[in-house]
């Protein structure tokens, strides 16, 4: 069976600095806090562009952190796209929290700017926005929806880390950007990992307290937190790889331009689109199958050829924040049924995305035409 995306090619591509980082960290024995964690957050902060960055455990608990830095409390909501992973749904719903959906734009995935404002009431504490897929959500209205009505901003970058945005980087888009480190990530580490990105020096203090169980220092504990430290070791593997990322994001848009220019006359599919004003690190390289979705992928895996749903159910139709919503979000549930992720990474194959291509034309066009 291919490989949806290959970690093992990068690492030989990186093994001799990668092991001499990790070594560093089991000579030292700063597991947790270590000098490797500082000295990556300024380099991320820089490459970004913002004033703070804040690692943390997990992209979720990046957003978690934020949420609770800006105080969002029981009662309160947060409007978020009804198409995403659950996590976005999930941290406000833990802080007691109300989600509030708003559905996609068809064409990137994205929450639908034109509608957040009228999802507004005076409940509302937060947008956070998810930049699907490895690229940016349209942040310039957004933001300009937040001013007019006092509103923080958070960028959920969980897939799109060097993704841009009129020319500035995700993560330094809005009041608070949080990105993932999950090893599959276009910057991911070898385990889980997180950050989050501000320019704000009271947000930025506050978070860093609420991730070591809310100390303004040691024992002494100003607010509530979380045990949310990235482990040093993984601090050590993303310098490495942070070495590499622009030009693994230069691959990743080479494997992208190829897909499309092999797929684009296939009538069974709709590829991922760039808005003028975004480029795209293609966290993932989605397409919208036309007809039985599910049928493709089951025939694609016979072939040994993986696709990936991401994501099977919108969030109001997960179990447990069913009752949360009672508002549909047609985009959204055409996304869930039709959408697949291609096997992809910087490191894939000519040959591998060659069968992928083919198995792919053959296979959706003849479920379209029903002769399968």
């Amino acid at each position: 069976m291919m490989k949806f995306i290959d970690l093992q090619m990068q690492y030989q591509h990186i093994k001799k600095n990668v092991n001499k980082r990790i070594q560093s960290v089991l000579e030292h024995g700063q597991f947790i806090m270590g000098p490797e964690v500082y000295e990556l957050e300024e380099r991320l902060a820089d490459y970004v562009g913002v004033k703070h960055c804040i690692t943390c455990s997990s992209g979720t608990d990046a957003l978690l952190m934020s949420l609770m830095a800006l105080g969002i409390k029981p009662n309160d909501e947060v409007i978020i796209p009804a198409f995403s992973f659950y996590a976005t749904a999930e941290v406000i719903l833990l802080l007691g929290a109300t989600p509030v959906c708003v559905d996609i734009d068809p064409k990137t995935y994205n929450i639908d700017a034109s509608q957040i404002e009228s999802a507004i009431t005076e409940r509302t504490k937060a947008i956070m926005p998810v930049s699907l897929y490895g690229q940016c959500a349209d942040f310039k209205s957004i933001n300009d929806i937040a001013q007019k009505h006092n509103l923080p901003v958070i960028e959920d970058a969980a897939q799109s880390f060097g993704a841009t945005h009129h020319g500035r980087k995700s993560c330094s888009l809005s009041t608070i950007g949080c990105t993932s480190f999950f090893p599959t990530k276009p910057l991911g580490c070898y385990g889980d990992g997180g950050a989050c990105f501000t320019d704000d020096d009271d947000l930025a203090e506050a978070l860093r307290q609420i991730r070591v169980h809310g100390q303004s220092e040691r024992y002494n504990h100003t607010r509530l937190g979380i045990n949310g430290r990235l482990d040093t070791i993984q601090a050590a593997v993303l310098l490495e790889k942070l070495n590499i990322l622009d030009d693994e994001i230069l691959l990743r848009e080479g494997k992208a331009a190829n897909y499309h220019k092999h797929l684009k006359s296939a009538s069974s599919l709709t590829l991922p689109m760039t808005r003028d004003e975004n480029s795209h690190v293609f966290g993932q390289y989605t397409v919208l199958i036309h007809k039985d979705r599910d049928l493709v992928v089951e025939l694609m895996r016979q072939h040994e050829t993986p696709l990936f749903i991401h994501y099977p159910r919108t969030i109001p139709e997960q179990l447990m924040s069913s009752q949360k919503f009672n508002k549909t979000h047609p985009t959204s549930n055409i996304a869930s049924r039709s959408v697949a992720s291609l096997p992809f990474g910087p490191y894939l194959t000519y040959n591998d995305q060659v069968k992928v291509i083919e198995k792919l034309i053959t296979v959706s066009e003849k479920v379209q035409s029903q002769s399968i």
